[in-house]
């Protein structure tokens, strides 16, 4: 047999084009004894770094796994081939070749004349490191500047960097065959001569002939194919060119043939039914060289030649040491040259190889591998000269930070810490880090989060400003961020405020090159409910069946060994029970659309932008990786980004520095809130400086009241905050790092010994020092790390690799850990018993200890935040809401909290609104002018100006006289008018006068619309007048009168409220009907959220915001209702009977109450929630409550109580009930009771006034 590799081969990085797998590929490539593969993606070489890495020893884990398998099932011929596929990975014996099918332009890639020049494809492959630089140039500028349907290359490309590569003229697609197949040969033997010339004996024609026989393929490609092969031999005989057999694999065995016909649909959005649709020949699987063997057994060199291509293939990595970009350091601080000059080899040899106090550690065999490994003495240099200058700025933070001059244990850390990061080869890495970060803070205004992770921990990075939380303080730890046992680069998240991160990209941008900064691109994958909707979709499967099929996978999977399965497909048909029946149904549909779902699930989908990963590298990005073009979704801009064509897990392999740019909204509402204090208050705060004892701000987390701030704002928190009663910062950094599922169950516990219920208990006294501040209890890694240090003499690198080890149950090290530290702690003197019980705790809680550094620079963020909320409760409220506004749900959370905190959110208003949400003089929050739709940002900074300048609008004469006119229209006064804007001139206006005509058919927005214009120019003309001092108020003459309309029903207004700033702020036209949905029914918020339980009844009330009708698939109408109360909004879906009994209810507007409860239609169908009855939500008033009970302390009786009382009961005959009072006296222990005979209106206003007065309330409920 002819050996023979296969050179033409798509992956699943085709994107929906291939359907191999990456590991599939390599496998059955070794398991049939090819020596090599080559990977050819569609115009990408999105794949290469995953396969690279498979095949140079990412596969070894899995083999070794199959290999003991096969050695216990006692399959000795199994478990020889899988170690000689061992052998072949570990020797290098199998061979990746790297290349990419690209599409070339027929003239030039900058063309863009011809639709129908989408490019003809062009095997490209590298086999060198030469040639795989020229690849990414290649395929890089493809995207960056030829694409146009495809990324294309063209010749004069290729032609200039050809040196390194191979080329093979692709398949029907090709410029070659393509000429042939339409019959110019003439034209055909020129191009050939061209790439001849131009690529001497690394140029192939590449020969397919797939026939096949499989229903649904393709039948025409293979007559082409057997046209054009002839003429192809013909011309490579003719100019010494040699041929090649291939066969376009886009699948790896012959049964995927079938999901692979599926993926084409789900790519070209075709079914699967459709006789038009693309079809490909099903012959296109990895074959075996036994069957490429039989295919080309009469052209035998076609194989051969295929391995003179492998064998001209170099072996080369395509990974590299970190490659840091140059930060400029000043030139009178020093130069690179001067350093050169100045300093030996021998002095940096000594230097990087010994420890912080010039002690030798290393062998000179070690010391000499480390110089290599930092990049030798040319690159040393470098590193010495940054790290210098890094010192020296570091030196300068430390003495604003801790004082001048340092204490000999500051000196032994910072000494320490730039030792480290000295002979680790990352002081460029600090110095960029701290030099975007001060630029965010000090030249572009941006908010920087204290920092994230474990770089709080260093003392420089906090000496330099890149962290603001003191390590030394909160005993947090360099070594748990940077040791010299570390591999990859140090991991420096940052965060900005959300508006402000995009000026620091730019900053970085501008800084170190537009070539040389780049996002990091994505892949989104097939997961199992997308895959079953995708199929389901081209197999034609009714819409209600695919919905169906989806609702089956449960929202949690079940738990199989103590662990919770992943929501995978192959999971989901074996444990899930609901989908046994489904995958035997009788339809045919349903079985094939689960089927194939599963064949396709996880295959590669589209590309994204990583929402946070930038790249930023010291040459031009493509010297080094291949980039492509994303459009980056969560970004208002729908251009397109560069990014990386290698994800971010991998990307730092190559040496590219990768940095995390992550937008924190929450640093903006601080930001925000700042901001609203100024402006209101006129006082500044340093967000850095305020008190960290502050009292105001632990009685708002001791009373749980945390709605609106960060971290600690859920509902379980909220509880266990009202617990603990946190007193000092360090309570709040504990409970921010319990709060996770497993240390959560410690919380109790943690609570009781703060609270003198519990004992403090110390295993060894000394223990006391690291963790009395969590009374006892391990809360942390670095209490471990610290622990183990005090304990058994830790150093710091042990240390840390048993903070890894216990976290990742690393069982050897944790072993030869242990026997050291019981060896180190019984040489201190301690019990061995007591150390087994330390070592058996610290087990238990490792893997769920969390890290401290980031637990206490989060816990300041949450405590700026409450700090805020306590102090300036309206200003920071208005943050809040003005970065929720595009959540009508969280904003009307936000909205209940500001009453809970007595204060009013009041509607726009062109008088007292800013931009966003803002506080008035009387502490009132507005809803900004920016909230309403159809009201553009220029227009808004129009209002706001002329109000800055000539003081509030008088009038809406007034308003019209003052805006410019440019600024103002019909669109924009009904915007402003129909959401209150204009109510603060009610006295004279109603909003619904700007909508009544006058006698000439106008409205009067229109006509005072007109009026402003013509005041505007008059004036204007005046100015330009010798006279313009004459009479001013000539030109007010015009004013056009209000003519009074009749006042719209509070449905129709609060609609149009609603429409335009997205809630209800003036009133709720559901407020009617309170009592009935706060006391009668369930929540909708809350029914959302609940479990669907078999049986289980509900009462929902709302109003009715969208109601729709369409034509079911099994004849008549199905309808779609919306309905919305306080908390939230649901769909319920009218079917059948439900459909024709209740569909009147349709009405927008119209409050309904529905009654119904969960249930299945069959055994084996999921919960629905089935409607029993709707009826008018009037229907339920005044049935559920009977009276109240105001609890009340006697001293708390006043006057006001009683005047509030007495006011209210005047206030309504509806909705009447029994008044009683629980008083209770303190001084004698008692409670009285007292009925009164007068009855009250039991309704919203009641409750509101009584929470406004702290008063507690019961309310007595009707008996059924």
């Amino acid at each position: 047999m002819t050996p023979f590799v296969h050179l033409h081969v798509h992956t699943q990085y085709s994107l929906l084009d291939g359907q191999s797998a990456v590991p599939n590929l390599v496998d059955k490539a070794l398991a049939d004894g090819m020596a090599g593969l080559a990977i050819t993606d569609h115009g990408n070489m999105f794949g290469v770094k995953e396969i690279y890495n498979y095949v140079n020893g990412g596969c070894l884990k899995g083999y070794k796994k199959k290999l003991e398998k096969a050695e216990k099932s006692g399959d000795t011929a199994k478990a020889e081939k899988i170690k000689g596929w061992i052998d072949k990975i570990k020797n290098k014996e199998f061979r990746l070749i790297i290349g990419c099918e690209m599409y070339v332009a027929n003239t030039d890639l900058h063309d863009r004349t011809d639709k129908r020049d989408t490019g003809r494809h062009l095997i490209v492959l590298a086999k060198n490191e030469t040639g795989y630089k020229n690849l990414i140039k290649l395929v890089s500028k493809a995207w960056t500047e030829g694409f146009y349907s495809h990324p294309r290359t063209d010749k004069k490309e290729l032609a200039e960097h050809k040196e390194g590569l191979l080329i093979a003229s692709a398949c029907l697609g090709g410029e070659i065959p393509k000429l042939i197949a339409h019959g110019n040969i003439e034209e055909a033997e020129k191009s050939v001569l061209w790439w001849k010339e131009t690529f001497g004996d690394d140029y192939y024609l590449e020969l397919q002939r797939h026939k096949t026989d499989k229903p649904g393929g393709n039948t025409s490609t293979y007559p082409i194919q057997e046209r054009v092969n002839p003429e192809l031999i013909r011309i490579a005989k003719k100019y010494g060119i040699k041929v090649i057999a291939t066969n376009d694999v886009h699948f790896v065995n012959e049964e995927d043939a079938e999901a692979h016909d599926r993926l084409i649909c789900v790519s070209t959005n075709n079914f699967l039914t459709d006789p038009n649709r693309m079809r490909y020949t099903k012959q296109e699987w990895m074959k075996s060289q036994a069957e490429m063997n039989e295919i080309f057994r009469d052209i035998p060199e076609a194989l051969e030649n295929t391995l003179e291509i492998l064998n001209k293939v170099e072996y080369y990595s395509i990974d590299h040491g970190p490659i840091m970009p140059f930060f400029a350091i000043p030139k009178e601080f020093g130069t690179e040259e001067e350093y050169r000059s100045r300093i030996t080899e021998k002095e940096l040899f000594d230097e990087f190889t010994r420890d912080e106090n010039g002690n030798v550690v290393l062998s000179q065999e070690e010391a000499e591998a480390k110089i290599k490994k930092l990049g030798g003495y040319d690159k040393l240099y470098r590193i010495k000269f940054e790290a210098d200058y890094l010192a020296k700025l570091a030196y300068e933070g430390a003495k604003k930070r801790y004082g001048d001059p340092l204490s000999d244990e500051m000196k032994e850390r910072m000494k320490f810490e730039l030792h480290i990061m000295k002979t680790m080869g990352f002081p460029g890495y600090f110095l960029i880090v701290q030099d975007f970060i001060n630029a965010a803070r000090q030249q572009l205004g941006v908010s920087v989060g204290p920092g994230r992770g474990s770089a709080a921990g260093s003392c420089v990075a906090y000496c330099l400003g890149i962290t603001q939380i003191d390590p030394v303080k909160y005993d947090l730890l360099f070594e748990r961020f940077l040791n010299p046992d570390r591999i990859s680069l140090p991991d420096i998240d940052i965060d900005f405020d959300d508006d402000g991160r995009a000026d620091v990209l730019r900053y970085v941008t501008n800084k170190y090159g537009e070539a040389n900064v780049a996002h990091i691109i994505t892949y989104g994958t097939m997961a199992a409910k997308s895959a079953i909707k995708d199929v389901a979709r081209i197999e034609q499967l009714p819409l209600n069946e695919s919905d169906r099929l989806t609702k089956l996978i449960p929202k949690r999977m079940p738990t199989v060994d103590g662990k919770e399965l992943k929501p995978n497909l192959e999971n989901i048909y074996n444990y899930v029970p609901e989908f046994a029946p489904e995958l035997q149904s009788n339809n045919p549909l349903v079985r094939e659309t689960l089927q194939y779902a599963k064949a396709l699930e996880g295959t590669v989908r589209n590309t994204g932008v990583h929402a946070c990963g930038v790249i930023i590298c010291r040459d031009n990005i493509t010297d080094w990786v291949p980039v492509s073009t994303a459009i980056d979704k969560a970004s208002d801009s729908k251009e397109k980004i560069i990014v990386t064509q290698y994800e971010g897990r991998v990307i730092e392999e190559t040496g590219l520095i990768k940095m995390d740019f992550l937008g924190l909204k929450t640093l903006s509402i601080i930001k925000e809130a700042i901001a609203n204090i100024k402006q209101t208050r006129g006082i500044d705060i340093d967000i850095e400086k305020i008190p960290i004892d502050d009292p105001k701000t632990y009685a708002l987390y001791s009373a749980g009241q945390t709605v609106g701030t960060f971290q600690f704002e859920s509902a379980g928190m909220q509880k266990y905050l009202r617990e603990l009663q946190p007193s000092t910062f360090e309570d709040l950094i504990a409970m921010n790092a319990l709060y996770r599922p497993g240390p959560m169950d410690y919380i109790p516990d943690f609570i009781a010994r703060k609270h003198g219920r519990a004992p403090i208990v110390y295993d060894i006294p000394v223990m006391e020092k690291y963790l009395k501040d969590t009374y006892g209890v391990t809360v942390y890694q670095e209490q471990v790390m610290l622990l183990s240090r005090l304990l058994a003499n830790f150093t710091r690198g042990q240390s840390d690799t048993l903070r890894k080890a216990m976290g990742k149950k690393m069982i050897e090290k944790m072993n030869e850990l242990k026997a050291l530290f019981l060896q180190g702690g019984q040489a201190n003197g301690h019990d061995p018993k007591i150390l087994e019980k330390i070592w058996a705790d610290w087990e238990k809680f490792a893997s769920y200890a969390f890290n401290k550094s980031h637990a206490t620079c989060y816990s300041w963020v949450a405590f700026q935040t409450a700090y805020l909320k306590a102090n300036y409760p309206a200003e920071y409220m208005a943050a809040v809401l003005s970065r929720n506004r595009n959540d009508v749900e969280k904003m009307s959370g936000f909205i209940d909290e500001c009453k809970k905190m007595h204060i009013r959110v009041k509607g726009p208003d062109v008088n007292e609104s800013f931009a966003n949400f803002g506080v008035n003089s009387k502490g009132d929050i507005r809803f900004g002018l920016a909230a309403i739709k159809g009201v553009g940002e220029n227009v808004v900074n129009d209002i706001i100006n002329a109000r800055k300048k000539g003081g509030p609008f008088e009038s809406i004469y007034d308003f019209v006289e003052r805006v410019p006119y440019s600024s103002l229209n019909r669109r924009v006064m009904d915007a402003l008018a129909y959401a209150g804007g204009f109510d603060c001139f009610s006295d004279s206006l109603q909003r619904e006068d700007f909508f009544e005509k006058n006698n000439k058919g106008e409205t009067f927005s229109e006509a005072v619309l007109r009026y402003g214009q013509l005041y505007q120019l008059d004036k204007q003309n005046q100015s330009m007048s010798l006279f313009g001092d004459d009479e001013a108020n000539m030109t007010k003459a015009g004013r056009p009168p209000v003519i009074p309309a009749l006042r719209w029903v509070d449905t129709v207004r609060l609609e149009k409220e609603r429409e335009l700033v997205g809630t209800y702020h003036s009133a709720n036209p559901l407020d009617p009907f309170y009592m009935e949905l706060r006391f009668g029914a369930t929540p909708l918020k809350q029914f959302a959220k609940d479990a669907p339980a078999d049986g289980k009844e509900y009462m929902l009330g709302g109003m009715v915001t969208e109601f729709t009708s369409r034509p079911s698939r099994q004849g008549g109408q199905f309808g779609i209702l919306k309905v919305q109360d306080y908390t939230g909004s649901a769909e319920f879906m009218l079917f059948g009977e439900d459909y024709i009994n209740f569909h009147n209810f349709g009405v927008v507007g119209t409050p309904i109450l529905i009654t119904g409860q969960y249930g299945r239609r069959f055994k084996s169908s999921e919960l629905k929630f089935k409607i029993g009855n709707i009826r008018l939500l009037q229907t339920l008033k005044g049935t559920l409550i009977r009276g109240i009970v105001i609890n009340i302390d006697a001293e708390d009786i006043s006057d006001a109580v009683h005047g509030m009382l007495h006011e209210h009961m005047k206030s309504s005959k509806e909705n009447l009930g029994s008044l009683s009072f629980r008083i209770r006296d303190r001084e004698l222990g008692r409670t009285l009771l007292f009925d009164s005979p007068l009855r009250i209106p039991i309704n919203k206003e009641l409750m509101e006034k009584l929470d406004d007065m702290d008063i507690e309330f019961s309310l007595l409920k009707k008996t059924e």
